[in-house]
């Protein structure tokens, strides 16, 4: 067996729990459920047998989606120059608010972390999309596992071929991460939490493989301060999409959005401390709640860097 090509991470079985044995360069096995996990184009292979069928439609929407809305380009560069720079001209908007949540994160988060650890970080990037945060960290010297469900060469796992650093890329949903207790410094939500179909069983799943130490970070999901608002957003969202494609992209019950008071909720039920950092996005993103209430439009959605970490200084597991 090829040693070189382990992977870097301690990966579990994403039913039981038990470390898996690598069978082949490019096979595990669970010894307990005697289920196998395959390598296939760069990419590991991690659903449960019974569990990605669960994902078929909402995969299938999703890649109808963003086809039609011109994501990805064949070209390295593109991907290489995320989130600062959208060479496609089609996004910019997108990524500038993307880009300026990765640096506060960068700021707020990993530097202070790598100061205070004096080592390069283990992190999990979860909804890693086409890579391109785990490229930028690991480019920096940090480990990266990039957890997705979406794996085509686009705009999913299949880009890491366009990248010149090195990471894991494996399929795998929130709420069963193939990974054993305690393995990660750092996970990041990166613009994914507001799929989570429950946020607390997410967030445990989460905290399950985080170091006791270790902080879990939430970024660019839709934050609001009334509910009724994060519901009219999915409502015109829906309804868009139904027009546009013919379906109204719902195939999973996702929580949608967050509101301050569901954050707070989160933080007692699962004992964590938390912090909400605002990236400066411009003034006229300032100036988008004064403009939404003068043309009496619903309230718009605020992005931020949510930072959770332990309270208890005890492993985080289900009562």
């Amino acid at each position: 067996m090829d040693d070189s090509r382990k992977p870097p991470f301690t990966l579990a079985c994403p039913r039981c729990g038990t470390v898996l044995e690598q069978t082949s360069p490019d096979a595990l096995a669970c010894p307990v459920d005697r289920l196998q996990f395959s390598r296939i184009d760069t990419v590991w292979r991690m659903l449960l047998p019974d569990r990605a069928p669960v994902y078929d439609a909402f995969i299938r929407e999703y890649e109808t989606v963003r086809r039609a809305e011109g994501r990805g380009s064949p070209q390295a560069e593109y991907y290489r120059a995320l989130p600062y720079r959208d060479l496609s001209g089609r996004r910019t908007g997108d990524w500038r608010i993307r880009a300026a949540s990765f640096n506060a994160f960068m700021e707020h988060v990993v530097r202070p972390m790598q100061t205070q650890t004096r080592r390069p970080l283990n992190i999990l990037d979860l909804g890693a999309g086409c890579g391109w945060l785990s490229n930028r960290l690991a480019a920096q010297g940090h480990c990266l596992a990039a957890v997705d469900l979406i794996v085509n060469d686009f705009d999913g796992l299949g880009c890491c071929r366009f990248y010149e650093t090195e990471f894991t890329p494996l399929q795998a949903e929130f709420d069963h991460l193939p990974f054993a207790q305690n393995c990660f410094d750092l996970v990041v939500f990166n613009a994914s939490l507001h799929y989570s179909t429950d946020y607390e069983t997410t967030l445990r799943e989460s905290l399950g493989v985080l170091s006791l130490s270790g902080k879990l970070v939430v970024l660019d999901s839709p934050v609001y301060r009334d509910a009724t608002s994060g519901m009219q957003m999915v409502g015109e969202r829906q309804s868009q999409y139904a027009r546009q494609y013919g379906f109204p992209s719902n195939a999973l019950p996702s929580e949608n959005y967050l509101t301050y008071q569901r954050l707070a909720q989160l933080s007692v039920v699962l004992h964590l401390q938390s912090q909400i950092l605002t990236p400066f996005y411009g003034l006229r993103w300032i100036l988008r709640p004064l403009r939404a209430r003068l043309l009496g439009q619903r309230e718009p959605a605020k992005f931020h860097v949510v930072v959770f970490s332990n309270l208890t200084g005890k492993q985080n597991v289900e009562e």
